[in-house]
């Protein structure tokens, strides 16, 4: 058992287009049998496919929308949650105390229903800023409200929309209630005169091949403190070449339709914390650099993260690290003994 008593990477934007063409020698060919189902060399159209900024995957759409990033409540009471199963990325770090918050980066998709939507904090915006986003939370810390007011970010609130864009369920109490549905998040950015095309924005490696080095690692836990409803445990499956999530004991998994959350990497970044008020708010230091942990094929690789543009990279010497095809995880933790990441082959 390996365990590391401290410990994402972020971003962004591929776009890769693979064009197939056939050619032929110049021929009459008014004169040959063209056989069922056979093509003439004029006839052959080119195959189009793009890579999806996010996860690397190849899809015959055009990635062209912009990154939505929502608050997500990590609670127990707000568990599970709607939509983390079709977000690209999900960042987790702590707020106050040991209770922890999720930032659900879409571009590939945006979900039927997202939430519940959670307040932001000011690094949670600074994250969103960086990735140039549409960012989505129901109120705000006086800091973030303040930096928010700068228009540092395009940004929908519940506190402005609440009953409007942002409806409340009434199968759970405020504030683990709150949440927005995909077509409302385009139609709040339409009235509020917001862009929707895709930014330039640093870019993720992506690799399918398994890379060289690294630890066996099948089994990993990573936890932020005392509280055991924010341990995270992964377990690697072969088979799928995919990472089931737990968190608190129970699978991640969407409350709508009980679809599992499933990882091809999980990314843990030791991040400088300090507390800023006498409500334990605290500010995270996404410029400093430092360790990080790459989960990825059943192994671990161990390497440095550093802010691209504001975004934290894991990086391999002077190029990004490559993930894994698919979804990620990202772990923000702190230099802290308290915070550990544990793994098993």
């Amino acid at each position: 058992m390996k365990r590391r008593n401290w410990i994402a990477a972020a971003a962004v934007a591929v776009l890769l287009a693979g064009c197939a063409e056939s050619t032929a020698e110049e021929h009459d060919d008014r004169d040959v049998p063209v056989t069922e189902n056979e093509e003439k060399p004029d006839e052959a159209i080119a195959e189009i496919t793009y890579t999806a900024p996010f996860t690397g995957l190849e899809s015959e759409d055009s990635p062209d929308m912009r990154p939505v990033i929502a608050t997500i409540n990590n609670h127990p009471k707000a568990r599970p949650q709607s939509g983390l199963s079709e977000a690209d990325v999900v960042y987790e770090m702590l707020a106050e105390g040991d209770i922890t918050r999720l930032l659900a980066l879409y571009q590939s998709e945006l979900p039927e229903s997202i939430g519940p939507v959670r307040s932001a904090r000011d690094y949670f915006v600074e994250l969103a800023a960086a990735h140039d986003a549409l960012y989505l939370a129901h109120g705000y810390s006086p800091d973030a409200e303040a930096l928010l007011g700068t228009g540092v970010v395009d940004h929908l609130n519940g506190m402005r929309y609440d009953g409007t864009l942002f409806m409340r369920s009434a199968d759970r109490v405020a504030p683990h209630n709150s949440y927005i549905t995909g077509d409302a998040v385009m139609e709040g950015a339409k009235d509020s005169g917001f862009r929707m095309d895709r930014p330039d924005s640093p870019d993720w490696a992506f690799d399918e091949t398994p890379q060289p080095g690294g630890e066996p690692a099948g089994v990993a836990e990573v936890s932020y403190g005392g509280d055991a409803a924010f341990t995270s445990r992964y377990a690697f499956d072969p088979a799928e070449s995919l990472y089931s999530r737990e968190s608190g004991g129970a699978e991640t998994e969407d409350l709508d339709d009980g679809e599992a959350v499933r990882l091809s990497n999980i990314l843990v970044l030791q991040v400088p914390h300090r507390i800023v008020d006498g409500q334990g708010r605290r500010a995270l230091d996404f410029g400093a650099g430092g360790t990080a942990l790459v989960f990825r094929d059943g192994k671990v690789y161990e390497n440095q993260w550093e802010s691209r543009d504001g975004i934290p990279a894991v990086m391999d010497g002077t190029e990004p690290f490559p993930l894994a095809p698919g979804k990620t995880w990202v772990h923000f933790v702190p230099e802290s003994p308290a915070s550990h990441v544990i793994y098993t082959p």
